[in-house]
């Protein structure tokens, strides 16, 4: 991981709430952004921001996520996702999350991903699959 990473550095994206990412099964009229795309795309965002500061051949994993889903954002709509770093211990990273679509804040929380070795973790994950495979 590169010094670069440090508290307080930051990214936002805007995204745009298609079907894809909205609930259904209250009907046509109700379909808002569901909680699954929220995380997702939070993930997304934190994953984008912290390969701007990896090594060649890292990359990162989600550890934990905890997020209130307080608004609905309508179909159609764009919300402003935020991520900013908020500690650094080793390869842990945490990150302060939010969400504005324009109306309201519709998410705050928080995320927390582990920078990886790619190598390192095909090794580990397909000794697991080795496992697996023999019990």
């Amino acid at each position: 991981m590169k010094n670069t990473l440090q508290a307080g550095v930051t990214r936002q994206v805007s995204v745009p709430i298609d079907a894809s990412r909205t609930i259904d099964f209250l009907g046509e009229q109700l379909r808002v952004y569901a909680t699954p795309a929220l995380v997702r795309d939070f993930e997304v965002l934190c994953r984008e921001l912290l390969l701007e500061h990896c090594d060649s051949g890292e990359d990162s994993v989600g550890t934990g996520i905890c997020i209130s889903h307080t608004g609905a954002t309508l179909l159609g709509m764009n919300v402003a996702l935020r991520a900013e770093v908020t500690a650094i211990d080793r390869r842990l990273v945490k990150f302060a999350l939010s969400a504005h679509d324009g109306v309201e804040s519709v998410s705050a929380g928080e995320h927390t991903r582990a920078v990886v070795e790619v190598e390192k973790l095909r090794t580990r994950l397909a000794a697991k699959a080795a496992a697996a495979k023999a019990s």
